[in-house]
C-alpha cells in the first residue's frame, strides 16, 4: 500500500514549509492539498492558494509526489490548469499529481457570481472537464469542442516530465463518476462509501468498500480495462473516522482497507481543532514501524 497525506493549506510559508519537509522525511509517498477559493468553515480563516502552495512544496522535497485533492471547474478551467501542473511538473522534476472531482455546490461555486447548476448540468460539465484535461496532459497540441469547454489549438509546449503523463486521480463514488475513472484515471479517489454517516467508525467501512470496490471493477469491466490498473485512492478522516486514534488503529485500518484493494490511503494531518482534530505523534509512531523514513 502506498501512504500519503493531506496538508490543508491554512498556514503561511514559514510554518507550512515545515509540514511538507517532515511529511517526506517521515518517508510518506505523496502529500495533497485541498483545491478551493474557500473551503467549509474556514471561510473566514487563512486558506492559501494550492498550486503556489504545491509549487512551494516542491522546492523543500526531493522525493515525495505533489497533487490537488481534488480541482475542480467550480473555478478551474481545464488549459490554465494543465499549464499550471506542467510548470509545477518541471519545478518538481517529474512529482505532481493531478487529483479532480467535480466540486461542490458551495463556496468555489458561488463566489465568483455563477449561476447555480443542476446536478446533470454538474456532472456533464464534469465529463467534459476530465476529457479534456486527459487530452492536454497527454497531447502538444489540443483541440476541443465541446458544450461546456471549446479550446483551438493549445499547444503544452514542452510538455510534462512525465509521460504519457502525470498521474489523473479522479473522484466520483457514484455510477457515472467511477465510468469516467475507469476511462481517463491512473487513480479513482474516495472518502468512503457514499450515502453513509459524514463520521463513521472505519470498521464499518472495510465490508461495505469491499462491495464499492466490486463496483468500479464492473465499470472497469464493461469498457474493456483490467481493473488492476487502476489505482483506488481513500482519503481517511471524512467517512472513514478513527485511522488516527492512535498508530494501533492506523496500522489496524490500513491493514484492513489494503486486504479490500485499497492501494492508496491518505490521512490528514493532524490539527488542533475541528476539522481532522488529532495527534501529529501518531504520524510519528506510525512512521517508524510502516513507513521507510525516520520521523
Amino acid at each position: 500500500m502506498r501512504h500519503g497525506v493531506l496538508i490543508l493549506p491554512e498556514h503561511r510559508w514559514a510554518r507550512a514549509r515545515e509540514v511538507w519537509a517532515k511529511a517526506e522525511r517521515l518517508g510518506y509517498e505523496h502529500a495533497w492539498t485541498y483545491d478551493h477559493l474557500m473551503w467549509r468553515s474556514f471561510s473566514d480563516k487563512p486558506w492559501f492558494s494550492a498550486v503556489p502552495t504545491l509549487t512551494a512544496a516542491a522546492v523543500v522535497t526531493n522525493r515525495i509526489g505533489l497533487g490537488t485533492l481534488v480541482a475542480s471547474p467550480n473555478f478551474r478551467h481545464p488549459v490554465d490548469f494543465a499549464k499550471e501542473l506542467m510548470a509545477l511538473d518541471d519545478i518538481s522534476s517529474g512529482r505532481v499529481m493531478c487529483g479532480v472531482g467535480s466540486g461542490a455546490d458551495g463556496f468555489d461555486a458561488r463566489i465568483r457570481g455563477d449561476r447555480p447548476l443542476l446536478p446533470r448540468e454538474r456532472a456533464d460539465r464534469f465529463a467534459e472537464f476530465v476529457e479534456l484535461t486527459d487530452h492536454l496532459l497527454r497531447r502538444p497540441l489540443t483541440s476541443y469542442h465541446g458544450s461546456w469547454y471549446t479550446v483551438d489549438e493549445v499547444r503544452m509546449e514542452p510538455g510534462f516530465v512525465q509521460s504519457p503523463r502525470v498521474p489523473l486521480a479522479v473522484a466520483g463514488a457514484g455510477p457515472r463518476g467511477m465510468s469516467l475513472a475507469a476511462r481517463h484515471a491512473d487513480i479513482w479517489v474516495t472518502t468512503g462509501v457514499p450515502g453513509r454517516n459524514a463520521r463513521e467508525p472505519y470498521e464499518r467501512q472495510i465490508p461495505l468498500m469491499k462491495e464499492h470496490l466490486a463496483e468500479l471493477d464492473d465499470a472497469c469491466a464493461a469498457i474493456g480495462r483490467d481493473p488492476a490498473t487502476l489505482r483506488r485512492l481513500l482519503v481517511a478522516g471524512n467517512s472513514a473516522d478513527g485511522v488516527l486514534e492512535s498508530a494501533e488503529t492506523y496500522r489496524d485500518a490500513a491493514g484492513g482497507f489494503g486486504e479490500i484493494g485499497i492501494t492508496d490511503l491518505v490521512v490528514p494531518w493532524p490539527r488542533p481543532d475541528h476539522p481532522y482534530r488529532g495527534r501529529e505523534e501518531v504520524l510519528d509512531e506510525f512512521a517508524a514501524t510502516a513507513l521507510r523514513g525516520n520521523p
